[in-house]
């Protein structure tokens, strides 16, 4: 009889398991296939939005920060996306990261406090 248990209970878990992971691949498929396109990029530093441009622009532009200008990431905007090409930070998680277009997204370059966003403003 106790084998038994066991046996249902890891049964029982394995079907939980099964739910929760069904669940969250809809919720997220939902959330990605009602994501609008952007019209605006928004660049921010230190929380603050320094630049705007459009997403139909081909843009290439350094966003220098830092008390000496020692800190540059360079934005690119083109074929409707954006992302960042080059960085002096030292992760460079920023230029890993994939170009952007949907609203709502954003690439963050935390050591320099720059955050390049898409919105749907006009």
């Amino acid at each position: 009889m106790l084998k038994s248990d066991g046996l249902k209970k890891v049964k029982n878990d394995l079907i939980l398991v099964g739910v929760i992971c069904t669940l969250s691949l809809v919720g997220f498929l939902i959330f990605k296939l009602t994501m609008k396109d952007g019209n605006r990029v928004s660049v921010s530093i230190n929380g603050e939005e320094k630049y705007s441009y459009s997403i139909t622009d081909n843009v290439e532009t350094d966003i220098i920060t830092g008390n000496n200008g020692e800190n540059n990431n360079t934005l690119v905007i083109k074929d409707r996306k954006a992302y960042i090409k080059s960085a002096t930070c030292p992760d460079k998680i920023c230029v890993g990261h994939r170009p952007i277009s949907k609203d709502g997204e954003t690439i963050v370059c935390l050591p320099h406090k720059i955050v390049v966003s898409i919105t749907e403003g006009k």
